[in-house]
């Protein structure tokens, strides 16, 4: 079963989406994706929650600026007190993974486990992976969609990625095909100069089942973001799993496995959580 619901922030009509049955799980997008990234994401069996954050999906830009981490996640917050859920497993995958990442540190009595798939920060704000977001967001500002692609396809970012990690090189592409490339533009300059607002303090603080999932081949979540966040957070579970540039059938099964065996292992954590 799928149920959409509206959620209303700051001027924004923020779409959410509940689908699936049992003890809630809130897993949210990376930058520039939303539901649909999510459902390929995230294995069937268990009950989901996603908010597309604002800009996001079908979810409206709203009046506030700047866009942040901090603001994403108190929607998505918002979110789980709509649900009337007090209590969840709280994930995502990139920004998704920064976002829950703040829930459990900031909001640890809510939070009942964590899953950080594919992490792109760690604890300071712009880190350099981020950089060719924040070049593409600048490039689109200054120069619309069409002559700044042109710019950035001949830039030496492209060109390394081109090399060194294909997969993220046409997501940056993408981001210049977007209808609404221009306002969107200002969600990737602001939040790629962002962090998750938590210390690695915060992290070793946590005393929730935690599973970190990496791989290679990707510089815009580095293999080694996801070890050190594995291991700033006690007793976390660290998992490499196949790139998705090399094989992406595998690393899509290898996820969904990794995510489901986690649940399954923690049910006695899950069965804390009001479905």
């Amino acid at each position: 079963m799928m149920a959409s619901q509206t959620l209303l922030r700051d001027g924004a009509t923020l779409l959410a989406t509940d689908t699936g049955e049992g003890p809630a799980v809130l897993f949210q997008h990376g930058l520039g994706g939303g539901e649909a990234q999510v459902a390929q994401t995230f294995p069937a069996g268990f009950r989901r929650i996603t908010l597309e954050c604002r800009g996001h999906g079908g979810s409206g830009l709203g009046d506030r600026r700047p866009f942040s981490l901090e603001m994403f996640a108190d929607d998505v917050l918002a979110a789980a007190d709509q649900a009337g859920l007090d209590r969840f497993v709280a994930g995502g995958v990139s920004m998704g993974a920064a976002i829950a990442l703040r829930l459990a540190c900031l909001h640890a009595r809510r939070v009942a486990a964590l899953i950080l798939v594919r992490p792109a920060w760690t604890f300071s704000p712009a880190p350099p992976n981020m950089q060719p977001i924040a070049e593409v967001a600048e490039l689109i500002l200054e120069h619309g969609t069409d002559k700044g692609r042109t710019i950035f396809a001949q830039s030496e970012t492209a060109t390394r990625l081109y090399r060194e990690a294909p997969d993220n090189l046409s997501s940056l592409l993408g981001y210049f095909d977007r209808p609404d490339a221009k306002a969107f533009a200002q969600v990737l300059a602001n939040v790629a100069g962002d962090r998750p607002g938590v210390s690695e303090r915060d992290a070793a603080a946590l005393d929730i089942p935690a599973l970190v999932i990496g791989n290679e081949i990707d510089a815009v979540h580095p293999l080694s973001t996801a070890y050190t966040i594995a291991a700033a957070i006690p007793d976390a579970v660290f998992a490499e799993i196949t790139p998705k540039a090399r094989d992406s059938a595998k690393h899509f099964g290898e996820l969904h496995t990794q995510i489901a065996t986690f649940l399954q292992s923690h049910s006695k954590v899950r069965s804390l959580i009001p479905s």
